[in-house]
């Protein structure tokens, strides 16, 4: 019977041979850079975005009023502009009407060459608003207003407004803390869903060259299987080690020009522990389902096909606990909590909103009670479903070849 410090001593040289392998191949440099590429395609999708919408959407209000009523209006848009909650749209003369003439805006609306979203006409006292059935709801109000104005004549006097301003309030504090913890869940799915796919091939290749049999018959299959998830952890570590320190330099660089998050209710620096904490656990809960789901898998084809509902099954757990951000306090967050892959995200943003240390200390024991026994259950079906060929080896043989993958791993990783 292999001891729990022989198991422990097997998962390190494991994890230590991965990880040596995968730093030093040539390929870890394409794995540094990758995320550049989505980050800069989507900085200039996003650019030429908000250019397209800042060319179309320029709302204008087209008069077609008598010549002074006209005025009175344009007048009335200029006295109200910054006074709003919100911008008032342009406004442009359309037609100047005589007496008893009548415009036709239906025609207006649907002149290409005239490009207006909606048109008044009618007189003040009965200004009439002719629009889309969304740009009608949002702008009657707005049209009244300015009919008001106009009706009265020469400029309002506006009292001064005496402003008392202070530095934060509850409801400030709650919102901040809600998008600090909505920031959170997000960049710990984003790095989850980059990383914790790595896992799902880890096997195909030994299978592949009968260098699991080997593997199988020297150390217990779940100190195999943790070895190689601590491995790919520690390899992600490293990743995000490089893209922290560069990101870390961009916000150094344009800082005041990044928004502010507010501060988590447990302090930044907590708070930054536990986003360590929870990603590894994240990572090892999700990487413990991807291991033994890609360990069934026999060929590269079969884990490109697999990919698609693994990452559904993220996206889903993504979903989940978002959404139980949205209901603090009922079932919904309590079983967020409780499932085991979703527990990282939500028990984050907890850490975000409540004050309270002991609950995270409860939640990080969970979830270590879960990755062993998915590895452990991952390891049992691995070893009864796939590990069927080859010749049985004594248990005195498979404790030897222990002992010299333990002396080897010692020296230096194989």
């Amino acid at each position: 019977m292999i001891g729990l410090s022989e198991k422990l001593r097997a998962a390190l040289v494991i994890a230590r041979r991965d990880f040596v392998a995968v730093i030093f191949s040539k390929t870890f440099i394409f794995f540094l850079i990758g995320p550049a590429f989505p980050i800069l395609v989507g900085g200039l999708a996003g650019n030429i975005g908000a250019k397209v919408q800042q060319n179309v959407d320029r709302p204008t209000i087209g008069l077609a009023l008598a010549g002074d009523e006209a005025d009175c209006m344009l007048a009335a848009r200029d006295e109200l502009d910054g006074r709003l909650a919100g911008p008032i749209p342009e406004m442009v003369v359309l037609r100047r009407l005589a007496p008893g003439e009548d415009f036709d805006a239906r025609a207006a609306l649907a002149d290409g060459e005239r490009q207006v979203t909606a048109v008044v006409g009618g007189t003040l006292e009965s200004p009439t608003l002719t629009a889309p059935g969304e740009r009608a709801r949002q702008w009657a109000g707005l049209v009244s207003n300015l009919a008001a104005h106009a009706r009265a004549g020469g400029a309002l006097s506006y009292p001064e407004v005496r402003v008392a301003e202070v530095n934060t309030s509850v409801a400030k504090v709650k919102t901040g803390q809600a998008y600090t913890a909505q920031g959170a869940q997000v960049l710990l799915f984003l790095l989850t869903m980059l990383l914790a796919g790595m896992v799902l091939s880890n096997l195909v290749e030994e299978k592949g060259n009968k260098i699991i049999e080997v593997l199988a018959a020297a150390i217990p299959m779940d100190a195999m299987f943790m070895g190689k998830l601590f491995a790919m952890l520690g390899v992600s570590l490293v990743g995000i080690a490089v893209w922290g320190t560069v990101g870390g330099g961009i916000v150094l660089v344009g800082g005041k020009a990044l928004p502010a998050m507010a501060t988590p209710a447990v302090g930044w620096p907590l708070f930054l522990a536990l986003g360590f904490l929870y990603f590894a656990m994240a990572y090892l809960l999700m990487g413990s389902l991807f291991l033994s789901i890609g360990g069934m898998a026999t060929t590269v084809r079969e884990v490109q096909t697999l990919s698609m509902p693994v990452s559904m099954f993220q996206l889903m757990v993504f979903f989940f606990a978002s959404y139980a951000l949205t209901m603090p306090g009922t079932w919904v967050e309590w079983l967020s909590i409780g499932f085991p892959v979703s527990s990282p995200y939500a028990m984050l943003a907890r850490a975000a909103q409540h004050e309270e240390v002991w609950p995270h200390v409860v939640a990080l024991g969970w979830q270590v009670l879960w990755v062993v026994l998915i590895v452990r259950a991952g390891a049992q079906l691995f070893r009864r479903t796939v590990m069927k060929s080859g010749p049985a080896r004594s248990r005195s043989g498979g404790r030897g070849i222990l002992a010299r993958l333990l002396r080897r791993g010692e020296r230096k990783p194989y």
